[in-house]
């Protein structure tokens, strides 16, 4: 017990140390933000009003968002995938390893901070999304709980992105890695189109991708639907499956994410 209070301890102070980092380059919080708008602003008005004509463009615009704010967090997991290899690059980690500091707090404090970014990025994108028309439609308890699943979908990548970080060699290597499984994942799901207009191959793997399990649940509790209903188990229990899989992902890559830090700091 006192091992995880002392982690728990460590890992918020290693917290504060990286989002001080974000201060000090608010480029990388600009760029958490400035991709998304330009997602939003491409798919609403380029691809949005050729669906359906002005009346689908509008509804198109409210179930694009959902897919926007996890494309957003999920890509956000990058900065903890760069992070680490920035610290493994400038000595950072070996500076950690002289510390009397519980292990587990680097990787903590890395994706904890990430997800602080991620809370940013989600306030700036839901009010982008208001201004091109999004609007809750469920309760105010819904929406929390929507909000909260992306929050946690964002802090299971970092996990992913922790130890894609700490197995790259270099920066450069870590930005090609951090992204490019990203894209797959993001685009086979529900995210831009319902998954019934996608070949029938396509639409099997993206209705069990976790990426839709978890926009179709934001989108079921901020109310937004668009195109006939979705069918099958992941669809009908959108929530359920989506926290499964979060919990899934953290149970795999959190232990093997520690475990890789604990072989890199014994070097």
């Amino acid at each position: 017990m006192n091992a995880l209070a002392k982690g728990i301890s460590d890992g918020g102070i290693v917290t504060w140390r990286n989002l001080m980092n974000v201060r000090r380059n608010p480029d990388w919080l600009m760029a958490a933000t400035l991709q998304p708008i330009m997602f939003v602003l491409l798919f609403a008005y380029v691809f949005g009003n050729a669906i359906g004509g002005e009346a689908g463009g509008a509804a198109y615009r409210e179930f694009l968002i959902a897919g926007i704010f996890a494309q957003t967090v999920a890509f956000n997991s990058a900065f903890t995938v760069i992070g680490f290899a920035n610290d493994l690059q400038k000595g950072i980690i070996d500076r950690f390893r002289s510390l009397p500091m519980s292990r587990i707090a680097v990787v903590l404090g890395r994706t904890t901070s990430d997800l602080v970014v991620s809370v940013v990025a989600l306030v700036v994108m839901s009010l982008c999304g208001l201004l091109v028309g999004w609007r809750i439609r469920g309760s105010f308890w819904d929406a929390l709980l929507g909000y909260l699943v992306m929050l946690m979908f964002a802090w299971a990548l970092s996990w992913v992105g922790a130890l894609i970080g700490l197995a790259a060699r270099s920066v450069e290597v870590a930005q090609s890695a951090g992204l490019i499984w990203m894209f797959p994942l993001s685009f086979i799901s529900s995210a831009f189109v319902p998954t019934g207009t996608l070949p029938p191959f396509l639409k099997a793997i993206a209705d069990w991708n976790p990426f839709t399990a978890v926009i179709n649940a934001t989108r079921d509790l901020f109310g937004n639907h668009f195109g006939p209903p979705q069918t099958g188990w992941p669809a009908e229990n959108a929530a359920l499956y989506s926290i499964l899989c979060c919990v899934a992902i953290i149970a795999i890559f959190a232990p093997l994410a520690t475990a890789k830090y604990r072989r890199v700091a014994s070097k």
